[in-house]
């Protein structure tokens, strides 16, 4: 009997978004934009927050192959311009230029923008939704990227939604470490997807 789900991309694509969205990564940011709100307005920015950046990653997974094909995209230059904004968001890890922003706006306006996107649903996250699914060619792998973007939006939730519990356990200290090791992981990642690049140019050119 076939199975339903593909376990090895189900694990590649966690992994992988995982370590792009940065869910651990993301608490310090929502808690400076949540900052004096109420428990109950915390919960809901990071509801909306949530659900936004999971209606841009499947509007990707689902478009994203028409829309390279209506720009003509290969895909050699589309890993490529990943391999680089994958790279540039590990060098901010890595460095500590994460962005972080103070505004006094409605709770809604927050979880649209930033935290829904970019911080969340940014060009890294939507570049690996999009090579997934041009991978996934048949159901059980369809399945596995689904499992794994709602696996993650619902880790990304729990992290946010308990901000004020990881923050006191991992301490500033804690979460700037694992913020470093992402970083070191998304560059590995990033310099994968470049030397793919080249390769599939080096095909298309023979």
């Amino acid at each position: 009997m076939a199975s339903l789900i593909d376990m090895r991309m189900f694990g590649s694509a966690l992994v992988t978004i995982f370590v792009i969205m940065d869910p651990p990564g993301i608490v310090p940011i929502f808690m400076a934009l949540a900052q004096g709100k109420p428990k109950a307005q915390r919960s809901r920015i990071a509801r909306h927050a949530t659900l936004t950046s999971l209606a841009v990653i499947v509007a990707f997974a689902l478009l994203g192959e028409q829309v390279l094909q209506y720009l003509k995209i290969s895909m050699p230059a589309l890993q490529g311009a990943g391999g680089l904004l994958l790279l540039l968001v590990a060098l901010q890890l890595l460095t500590g230029a994460e962005q972080s922003q103070h505004a006094e706006v409605e709770d809604v306006s927050v979880a649209l923008v930033p935290l829904g996107t970019p911080l969340l649903a940014g060009p890294g996250a939507i570049v690996a939704t999009i090579l997934y699914s041009r991978q996934a060619d048949s159901a059980p792998k369809w399945v596995a990227l689904a499992a794994a973007v709602l696996a993650v939006h619902a880790m990304i939730y729990l992290a946010m939604r308990f901000s004020g519990v990881i923050g006191r356990l991992a301490g500033t200290g804690g979460i700037t470490v694992f913020s470093r090791i992402m970083g070191l992981l998304l560059a590995a990642i990033g310099v994968q997807l470049l030397a793919d690049s080249v390769q599939g140019f080096i095909r298309l050119a023979g």
